[in-house]
């Protein structure tokens, strides 16, 4: 595979432009201690599976030591392996296997915060109010007489307010600090020379040990303007606007060329930011030369099964990124937003479905939604269980154990429900995932059809479908092309050619419609008598 990368796409160096980056969300993933929680060990044994699949690297949520309140988003030693996951030498070896199988790897990087159990944070606790150990965050004194006010009106995006109050060594209240997720995490401050060196040390940690690259974690959020502005309205728990005090603050993009500079001390290695800006203007400044290799674009993961969003959602983003020379990015789910059969379903309440048929009219969508993602030039990032179209799980609320669930006052469910672990063989959950039933996660007794075992075995499952477009987006040098040309389509319909010659064709509406003429190369489900039928995309050249 990666030969053939080589010889079709560009120099090894470049591998991050057009490739296929699957996303291991370790906890769930492949648990092989029987502890119910996934580990590195559980990746290594399903590497032979992700070869298979034909993917070009992996991208590791967080496995860093950590307390795990958001789940390795607090990170307490950013140069240490989790327990939980394994250890260095555990690392090391799946490094080495993947590279192996001519896979790369890459980790998340979590710079904006820390965790509370962070040495440094300890520090800042036993230190005086402004002291070097507590300039490393946002420590500020609280408003009004006795400071029993937050410094200012800023909002977790996890829910409740961004400022919690430390009490003293003599048992007294004292200063706040800045923690724009969950309490446990605070802040970090970029304006101090030692925040940038120790993220420095850490990067270069880990890249000397053959790490291909990060995803770095809140990147549109490690400066904060200096004098912490009210925000102007509140704002829904995790979203925000680009005009949010608290995020998009220019300052950043000097760190982001800091980054940059590090990751260009080992070349053929790649940054990929998450960049929460809806502006293409915004976001182009984010992918500039100097700064992130790439930048995660949520438009297609935000938008309604569509043919007019989803044209918009396409347009918008290749503006945004060829403005500046830019590689796009393509991603319809993540760890932190619904899965798309669920996305896409109809709401049972407005189509008179019952759950099963709304879900079942999701999965078709998203199997089209895929062949449009993988059809378009730049970077495809597949969030596992994406390609055997798991849904959302239902989950009790009493298995839910996001934070975002308890510090909203249990009024949002967070993000447990696309994070459920994958399911791979048999006919009872958790479907070799575990040993031990009593996963972190419980799985859904019914997706025993959806297990990896079962889609192998299916010319026509999802996966089936994944492995086939993978395959042909490699092989044929009609997916070549910086661009799209967007040809005419009936109402609620979409179809585009690659410069190379690739057609690809999506039917949003509720009537089969007339292919564009070619040869079809690959369907998302039967064609209707030599017709596209609803809910379907095709490849053709």
């Amino acid at each position: 595979m990666s030969e053939q990368y080589v010889t079709n796409y560009g120099p090894t160096d470049d591998w991050w432009r057009n490739a296929v980056v699957y996303q291991v969300y370790p906890r769930s993933f492949s648990d092989l201690n029987g502890d119910g929680v996934g580990d590195l060990a559980g990746v290594i044994d399903k590497l032979g599976y992700l070869e298979l699949l034909g993917v070009d690297a992996i991208w590791l949520s967080p496995i860093m030591r950590s307390p795990m309140v958001d789940h390795g988003y607090d990170v307490a030693d950013p140069r240490d392996i989790d327990p939980l996951f394994g250890d260095l030498a555990t690392f090391d070896k799946l490094v080495a296997e993947a590279h192996d199988r001519d896979i790369r790897v890459t980790m998340d990087l979590v710079p904006n915060h820390t965790s509370d159990q962070h040495e440094w944070f300890a520090q800042a606790l036993a230190a005086e109010p402004g002291s070097p150990e507590r300039d490393r965050y946002f420590f500020r004194d609280g408003l009004g007489d006795d400071g029993s006010q937050p410094p200012n009106n800023w909002t977790s995006v996890f829910g409740g307010p961004a400022w919690s109050r430390v009490t003293d060594e003599d048992g007294e209240l004292g200063q706040w600090y800045l923690h724009l997720f969950a309490p446990q995490q605070p802040d970090l401050n970029f304006e101090n020379p030692d925040v940038l060196d120790d993220l420095r040390a850490t990067m270069r940690f880990w890249l000397d040990r053959d790490v291909d690259g990060f995803r770095i974690d809140v990147s549109h959020g490690m400066a904060k303007p200096a004098d912490l502005p009210d925000m102007t309205d509140a704002v829904e728990i995790l979203r925000h606007t680009d005009d949010d005090p608290r995020f998009n603050d220019p300052g950043v993009h000097a760190i982001h060329r800091e980054i940059r500079a590090v990751m260009d001390e080992y070349p053929g290695t790649a940054n990929v930011g998450e960049v929460w800006v809806s502006s293409n203007d915004a976001f182009a400044e984010y992918v500039r030369r100097d700064e992130l290799h790439l930048g995660f674009n949520f438009r297609l993961a935000t938008v309604d099964y569509d043919a007019d969003q989803v044209r918009e959602a396409i347009t918008e983003s290749l503006t945004a990124t060829s403005s500046v020379g830019a590689v796009p990015t393509w991603t319809l789910s993540n760890h932190d937003v619904p899965r798309e059969v669920t996305r896409y379903a109809p709401d049972p309440a407005e189509s008179g479905l019952n759950g099963g048929q709304a879900l079942a009219i999701g999965a078709l969508r998203a199997r089209a939604m895929a062949l449009v993602e993988l059809a378009l030039p730049g970077t495809v990032f597949i969030y596992n269980g994406a390609e055997l179209g798991l849904p959302n799980a239902d989950l009790p609320d009493d298995a839910l154990v996001d934070p975002v669930w308890e510090n909203s006052g249990h009024t949002d469910r967070g993000r447990d429900e696309c994070r459920v672990p994958m399911p791979w063989e048999g006919a009872e959950p958790p479907f070799g995932f575990s040993s031990t039933p009593d996963t972190w996660l419980p799985v859904p007794a019914d997706w025993a059809g959806l297990t990896v075992e079962a889609q192998l075995e299916d010319i026509f499952s999802t996966l089936s479908l994944y492995r086939q477009a993978l395959e042909l987006r490699y092989a044929r040098p009609e997916f070549s092309g910086d661009t799209v040309e967007w040809y005419g389509a009936p109402d609620g319909c979409i179809a585009f050619r690659r410069p190379g010659g690739l057609i690809c064709a999506m039917n949003a509406s509720t009537e089969p419609i007339p292919l564009p003429p070619g040869q079809v190369l690959l369907v998302s489900t039967p064609l209707d008598n030599g017709l596209l039928p609803p809910n379907t995309a095709a490849w053709l050249i």
